[in-house]
């Protein structure tokens, strides 16, 4: 309770703006909804910000369902200051999928390891299945009440990034769902579980199945036309469950550059630090020990040379045979 009496101490007085990663997905916009709504508790008005695009079905869908009011930055930075509070959720400053916006970024909640150590005069970075779970702690140490929306908001997000509660799923995360499951609406949480999918998302999962390559038991797939992260995330999840795919490496080569997706069931193989380490010269990448996301901006692609798409998957398998995970 102390802790979050520090972030209220700290936001009072100021514009608050809430800000997640670029293309924020369910757990991002729960997570921010969830402590909006806390921090209005306590008298904290917050503004909900991102850049970048919300190109996940489930995304939009979540915002509609909930009445969410989530803004771009664009339509923000002719009126922020550099004094205004920004909480950085679900993301870190410097984090490689988040935009540095005006303002002074003071606090961040975030369940992602650190790859750029950065100070913050508030810090909650603790590695959880899902940020969810960090806002859902708050409002039971508090001993708030988090209202049905919320409740089913960031039951939702807890469900999404641990893809079900079968990856990267902590102790905490199960006592959250325990905390969480009786005061959500449980038809309204089926509801946005069904009908994610898109017609024209048949077309990535067609490109991802005819280009996949598999070197021992790490499966490649290009997507050679612009794809939502959102996607290329799911797509990796979708390469990784062929039996024999270990790790899987999904990217898509679009107008900000070549967006990747890394996937891992095997214990030897951190796709976050497999990211960092394979992109660290060309790019930024990050993640969790089973999922991980990067980016190759566009000024880097001249980089990869003649044949782009062997480059990148060269520098993967390079890491991991450095690493002496590949089978000769």
């Amino acid at each position: 309770m102390s802790q979050l009496n520090d972030l209220i101490e700290l936001c009072q007085g100021y514009p608050v703006y809430i800000q997640t990663h670029n293309f924020p997905d369910p757990d991002a916009i729960a997570s921010a909804y969830g402590l909006q709504k806390l921090l209005e508790m306590y008298g904290v008005a917050s503004t909900l910000c991102y850049d970048g695009r919300i190109d996940k079905l489930s995304s939009s869908k979540m915002l509609d369902t909930f009445h969410i009011r989530m803004l771009p930055y664009e339509s923000l930075v002719s009126d922020m200051k550099e004094t205004d509070r920004i909480i950085c959720v679900d993301t870190q400053k410097h984090a490689g999928n988040v935009t540095d916006f005006v303002g002074d970024e003071v606090a961040c909640i975030d369940h992602h390891p650190t790859y750029v150590p950065m100070e913050y005069r508030y810090r909650d970075i603790r590695i959880t299945g899902a940020c969810a779970t960090l806002i859902a702690e708050y409002y039971a140490i508090a001993g708030k009440e988090p209202d049905r929306d919320v409740a089913t908001a960031l039951l939702y997000g807890l469900k999404m990034d641990t893809l079900q509660f079968t990856r990267g799923v902590t102790e905490l995360d199960i006592k959250m769902f325990g905390f969480l499951l009786p005061r959500c609406d449980q038809e309204q949480l089926s509801t946005l579980e069904r009908n994610n999918m898109e017609f024209a998302d048949l077309k990535a999962y067609g490109a991802a199945i005819e280009s996949i390559e598999l070197y021992d038991k790490v499966g490649f797939s290009c997507i050679p036309f612009s794809c939502p992260d959102a996607m290329i995330a799911i797509l990796s999840d979708f390469i990784l469950a062929l039996i024999e795919v270990e790790v899987a490496v999904v990217f898509s080569f679009r107008e900000d550059g070549v967006k990747l997706s890394v996937r891992s069931e095997d214990p030897n193989v951190h796709a976050g630090n497999l990211l960092h380490a394979a992109l660290k010269d060309i790019g930024n990448g990050g993640g969790h020990a089973s999922m991980g996301g990067g980016l190759i901006g566009i000024d880097h692609l001249p980089d990869l040379g003649r044949y782009p798409k062997d480059s990148i998957r060269n520098l993967f398998l390079d890491v991991l045979a450095k690493d002496g995970v590949l089978r000769s």
